[in-house]
């Protein structure tokens, strides 16, 4: 895969370049209050509109999406994130891709803490993950509603899933039974390795993952193209289990703040409506693992 084609992950001056490039191709001139100008080679915005609506030169915009301008100010930011209408987590986005990185990413530790948290979530599914969207750590209705956990790592185990969320969506077909709104979710993971991809320019197994994901994935690559940011928070989300069918569950996360020396993780909590039937639903789930303790691969 031409590195070109994933923008400059791992380079944070061709990133920038990158990700103003796909956010001005989203905006139509006529929403900014630009005529269509006739026949357009590209989509969206032309570099000297952007460059007239943010108010800054022509020739310093161009270097800025070719990597040769780095560091903008704030000002010149937030007159671009204006003129590109970007929302709270695009702008947080663009910022870090303007600054100069947070350097090789620390490992992420799942604290006893956090553990004991996860064992008293019990009837609520729930799982960790770190910044490369690998799951960390789960109770077991976690792994019951999100199938294979348990097993993750184990090829020779016909229930296994891959543990990291983004290669499970895009390379095994399994995922589009799980998520009904495949999309939806595919969209979510490739906006949050996005987000990770800014934070560490230089985290070798991120990057690695990412040009995998790349090569392997013409649907990974349409959506990476977008220049999609997302930042999980809270919402609703349909799942169809093999044994419970069609759910539609609330969802929480929880961000876990980075220890010295670590990276921030991700709890991702589920609920129900009580009285409902995915409620029920979930109390089946639940009841053949109730006992059970909290797992995580290699103990974290």
């Amino acid at each position: 895969m031409h590195r070109d084609g994933i923008d400059g992950i791992g380079d944070t001056s061709r990133a920038l370049g990158g990700f103003l490039r796909a956010r001005r191709g989203r905006v139509a001139p006529e929403h900014v209050g630009l005529t269509g100008g006739g026949r357009r080679r590209v989509r969206g915005l032309r570099r000297e509109e952007l460059a007239q609506l943010a108010g800054i030169s022509v020739d310093y915009y161009v270097r800025l999406e070719q990597g040769r301008a780095t560091q903008p100010s704030p000002e010149v930011l937030d007159a671009l994130a204006r003129a590109l209408g970007l929302d709270a987590a695009e702008r947080g986005h663009l910022a870090t891709l303007a600054g100069s990185g947070h350097g090789p990413a620390p490992q992420a530790r799942v604290s006893p803490l956090l553990r004991r948290l996860l064992e008293a979530a019990g009837s609520l599914p729930a799982f960790v993950t770190n910044h490369r969207l690998d799951v960390v750590a789960w109770n077991d209705l976690g792994s019951v509603l999100m199938g294979g956990l348990a097993d993750a790592g184990h090829r020779d185990h016909r229930d296994h899933r891959d543990p990291n969320e983004a290669r499970f969506l895009f390379l095994d077909p399994a995922s589009r039974s799980l998520f009904p709104e495949w999309e939806d979710r595919a969209v979510e993971a490739v906006g949050r390795l996005r987000v990770s991809a800014g934070r560490y320019p230089d985290d070798a197994e991120l990057t690695a993952l990412i040009t995998e994901l790349s090569s392997l994935s013409a649907e990974f690559r349409r959506i990476w193209s977008t220049g999609e940011v997302v930042m999980c928070a809270r919402g609703r989300k349909r799942l169809r289990h093999p044994e419970a069918g069609l759910l539609t569950l609330d969802y929480e996360t929880l961000h876990v703040p980075a220890a010295p020396g670590e990276s921030g993780l991700e709890m991702h909590v589920f609920s129900a409506d009580e009285g409902g039937q995915d409620a029920a639903a979930l109390a089946r789930l639940a009841s053949p693992a109730a006992a059970n303790e909290v797992l995580a691969p290699g103990g974290g």
